[in-house]
């Protein structure tokens, strides 16, 4: 599992289907690839917090969990 100190590279990614009852591994960061808002868990602490206008690109954020609800961006990979 990474931890806040992790600086390495993504040794993989996987599709996210934004879900609110899926809880998933701690992420390096999320790939964002069509713009718009992310409602996520944080690793270590923070639930439900909407990340606004993030993305195109590389969102350099842990986290758990990327909720259906408030989540606008689409496209979204997450990154370990």
């Amino acid at each position: 599992m990474a931890s806040h100190t992790d600086t390495a590279s993504a040794r993989g990614g996987f599709a996210v289907t934004p879900n609110n009852d899926t809880v998933f591994s701690t992420s390096r960061a999320l790939f964002i690839g069509v713009a718009g808002d992310v409602c996520v868990d944080f690793a270590e602490g923070g639930t439900n917090v909407v990340l606004k206008g993030a993305g195109p690109g590389i969102l350099p954020v842990q986290v758990t969990r990327v909720y259906a609800t408030n989540t606008t961006a689409t496209d979204i990979v997450r990154l370990v």
